[in-house]
This record gives C-alpha cells, sequence and structure tokens, in this order.
C-alpha cells in the first residue's frame, strides 16, 4: 500500500516525467488519510483518536518530519497511543518534538494494550511503509524467511470467524461488513481480498468493487472498475471519492469527474462537504470552481453554504472559499457568515464579505451586536457600513443592539441609512441609556432638516415662476 506523504509533488514543467517539491501537506489532510487508513483496516482507537489542537488551521508539516509512536496505560484508565512528530528546527538550531495526534481505547487490559501496539505498527507502517527487505532477512538457514501476519481479534470479530467456520456460507449475509474488514486486513490489500473473494459464491459488483478500491486506495483497480459503475452509481462514487483522504482520493475523484456525468446539487453538496470534513481545502474549493459545469440549475449559494460550513471545523478552508468567491457567490450566500466571521472578530474577512456584497439580512442585529458590544469593536461596524453593508432599514433590532451597546456613531450611520428613529422609539420606548437617545434625537433631527430643505428645492415652481393660472 502507498506511504502516507507528508511532502506535495507536482510534474516538473521542464521534464513532466519528472516530480517538483511542492510544498508541504497540512497536517489535517496527513491525519485525515491515516485515521481513514486505520478505519479501514480496523485499527482505529474505539474511544477516540484526535489531532492536536496546535496542528490545527492548515498549519503544515515541517519538512524533513519524522514520525513515531508511544503506547502506554493511562493514568487512570484506558490504553493510549501518542504519535509526535519530530525535525530540526534551523532557525532555532535544534532537534524539536511535538505531541501530533493522541489515541484511546476504553478498555485497560492487555488485550487492548496488544490492539493499541498493532494500531502504533498500522501507523508507522503507514508513513514509513512496511516492504523493506533486508539480507539477512532473505533466508534464514538456507531457508526462506515464510513470514507471517498479527492479527489482533476483538470479540466481535472473534464471533464471526468462528460463526464463518460453523455456518455455510450463504448464512454469513448479516456479518458481512465484519468479514470484510478481516479479509482486507489478512490478504493485505484490495487485490489480493477480490481474488479471494472471487473464489467464493457472494458476488461483487462493479460497483462494490470500486468502492472497495476507493477505500483501500488502489488506483489502478479503480481505473477498471469506475467506468462500468458510473452509469448507475456516479452520485455514490462522486461521494465516496470526494471523501476518501489523501492524493489518491483527490485522483479518484478527478476520474469520475473526467466522465463528464452530472449530479443533483445535493450530492455535489455533500461531495463538497466530505472534502471539507477531511480537511482537503484545495479538494473543495476544486469542486466549487466547476460546479457550474457538473449540477445543472445551481444555486449562487452553494458557495456561500460551503463557506459556512468549513468555517464550524476548518475555519481557513472557509477563508479560502470566500476569497476564491465572486461577488455574485457572496452576495446570495447566508447573511450567517459574517456572524460566524464576527465573532473572532476577523476584520479582513468581514470587508472581504461586505465588499464582494454580502447582505447583513436576519443576522445583522446579532452581528452588530457582537462588534459592538461594550464598543470593543465599534470601528468594524463602523467601517462595514461605510463600504456598503445593507442592512434593512426595518431591521429595528439592528439599530436597537447599537442603542444598548451605546454604540452612537454606528446608530447615526444606519439613520443616514434610512432608518425612521421615530419608528424604532416607538417599537423600543424604554431601551437605551438617556445620553444615547439625546445624541441621536439631535442627529435624527439634523437629518430630518436636511430632507425638508431637500424637498423645498425639489418642489415644483408657483405661479410666479410661470406656472399657468386659472381664475
Amino acid at each position: 500500500m502507498k506511504m502516507i506523504e507528508f511532502e506535495r509533488w507536482k510534474p516538473s514543467e521542464d521534464d513532466p516525467r519528472k516530480q517538483t517539491y511542492d510544498g508541504q501537506r497540512t497536517a489535517e489532510e496527513v491525519f485525515e488519510e491515516l485515521k481513514h487508513r486505520l478505519e479501514g483496516q480496523g485499527y482505529l482507537p474505539d474511544e477516540y483518536f484526535d489531532l492536536r489542537f496546535e496542528w490545527e488551521n492548515g498549519r503544515e508539516i515541517p519538512r524533513g518530519a519524522d514520525l513515531f509512536c508511544t503506547v502506554d496505560y493511562g493514568e487512570s484508565e484506558g490504553v493510549y497511543v501518542d504519535v509526535y512528530l519530530k525535525w530540526y528546527d534551523k532557525e532555532q538550531k535544534k532537534s524539536v518534538t511535538e505531541s501530533f495526534i493522541v489515541g484511546k481505547t476504553l478498555g485497560a487490559n492487555g488485550n487492548d494494550l496488544d490492539r493499541m501496539f498493532l494500531t502504533a505498527s498500522a501507523i508507522t507502517k503507514a508513513v514509513h511503509g512496511d516492504h523493506a527487505t533486508y539480507a539477512r532477512h532473505m533466508r534464514v538457514n538456507g531457508q526462506e524467511d515464510t513470514g507471517g501476519r498479527v492479527v489482533h481479534l476483538s470479540l466481535q470479530e472473534e464471533k464471526v470467524i468462528i460463526q464463518a467456520l460453523v455456518e455455510q456460507r450463504e448464512r454469513q449475509e448479516e456479518a458481512m461488513s465484519q468479514t470484510e474488514q478481516l479479509l482486507r486486513r489478512m490478504t493485505g490489500g484490495i487485490t489480493a481480498y477480490m481474488d479471494t473473494v472471487g473464489q467464493r459464491p457472494l458476488h461483487l459488483s462493479d460497483y462494490d468493487k470500486a468502492v472497495l478500491a476507493i477505500r483501500e486506495g488502489e488506483m489502478s483497480a479503480f481505473k477498471e472498475f469506475c467506468p462500468r459503475a458510473l452509469t448507475e452509481h456516479a452520485d455514490e462514487l462522486l461521494i465516496e471519492a470526494a471523501g476518501r483522504p489523501g492524493d489518491v482520493g483527490g485522483r479518484m475523484m478527478a476520474l469520475v469527474l473526467t466522465n463528464d456525468v452530472r449530479f443533483s446539487e445535493e450530492v455535489y453538496r455533500t461531495a463538497c462537504e466530505d472534502a471539507v470534513d477531511i480537511g482537503d481545502g484545495d479538494r473543495a474549493r476544486l469542486l466549487l470552481a466547476v460546479a457550474g459545469h457538473y449540477v445543472e440549475g445551481l444555486s449562487p449559494s452553494l458557495h456561500g453554504e460551503i463557506a459556512s460550513y468549513a468555517y464550524i471545523d476548518h475555519d481557513y478552508i472557509s477563508r479560502k472559499i470566500i476569497k476564491h468567491c465572486t461577488d455574485e457567490q457572496i452576495a446570495a450566500a447566508p447573511p450567517h457568515l459574517l456572524e460566524l466571521f464576527a465573532a473572532e472578530p476577523n476584520y479582513e474577512m468581514l470587508s472581504t464579505l461586505v465588499e464582494k456584497g454580502i447582505s447583513g439580512g436576519d443576522s445583522a442585529a446579532r452581528m452588530l451586536h457582537m462588534l459592538t458590544y461594550e464598543n470593543r469593536n465599534s470601528w468594524i461596524a463602523r467601517d462595514l457600513l461605510e463600504i456598503r453593508m445593507w442592512v434593512d432599514v426595518n431591521d429595528y433590532h439592528a439599530l436597537n443592539a447599537c442603542v444598548e451597546n451605546g454604540a452612537v456613531d454606528v446608530a447615526k450611520l444606519l439613520l443616514d441609512g434610512g432608518m425612521d428613529f421615530r419608528q424604532y422609539r416607538q417599537r423600543f420606548p424604554d431601551n437605551g441609556s438617556q445620553e444615547v437617545i439625546q445624541a441621536l434625537e439631535e442627529h435624527w433631527q439634523t437629518i430630518c432638516g436636511q430632507t425638508q430643505e431637500q424637498d423645498e428645492e425639489q418642489a415644483p415652481a408657483g405661479p410666479e415662476a410661470g406656472g399657468m393660472q386659472f381664475g
């Protein structure tokens, strides 16, 4: 099985047959690919397997970093596998070791310890490979080393094997998922798995084989089965490939798209969300960039909706999506996006959203409340309104948020934009301090005076100015 790389490579412009270095992969990308592989092999710790928060938000794995694992009992319960990264920092001129991932079992007995050591072994093989052959391993006393495989079985998996031995094949349908996992683990790969299963009466369709190829990361097998399965299962294959971590998952998704099929917006949205879930911002942006070609009647709000979805766990992907969106796509985005970035607050992203034409919508009041609370970031609210942020002139809750927080300058801008202060006072007669209300009253009178002068200047001329007179 292909090793999980920490580096990105691309074909050389001078010689496409050669690969050139293209930067480091993000920690989240590597973590998701590793997690996917452990899950497929049945070695994912049963309580949790989490990326350390220091490696989130698009942080890249340092160049030249190596990975190693430790396994031990916890202080109170469970067995832990700790995954570390170690590299040489040229600026500090010293070796640096940082915790990368931590996993934990529910149990704390010897069997759990054994299983966690196998998890650590699977992690190490995923990064360093398991096909290294040394001369001393070639022959032992003139005989070839027959090798072997260590497989740790859970109680559920033991029952599956016992049941498989005592029951006829046709009565094993309920155990198929566990049987499949065991066969894949014991045979060592998708090709050997299909060879083994192909000798049994259980039937695997081209779609089944294509899905197994995706999960195992076997590109050659996927190229063979994907075209034959696309006619009836294009939706499922796009979703499976979009959510498959690693470079091979991206190439599989691209293969599905090159067949020029069409998808419903619901299916395409799921594929975009799956790409976000594995922390692959480039894949998510690629899907969004070509969405108009693959989805008929695409809603312009899709890009903003995916940006909102990404913000929850991968805010750096959300920022990338927004920066690549057109004004039309951001104008159609859910106003909730403003709230998300106002909570930080992130002035750069807020101003980008407003400049691209997003509406305050039903989020205007909550957003202005967050920005003007204790007048901490009222300057941001002022700038956004001055740029061109649209707030409904009848959204008096937005004005009230500014009044209650004492943000007089922001409230004045809302009045300048067309809000009626008399209507506001009728709806919220007791809100705001006397000082704030007085300042806004004076500003409102100024606006009314200016409006009256403009009305008089624009009024039609009287008879003395040449108009027709009857009588």
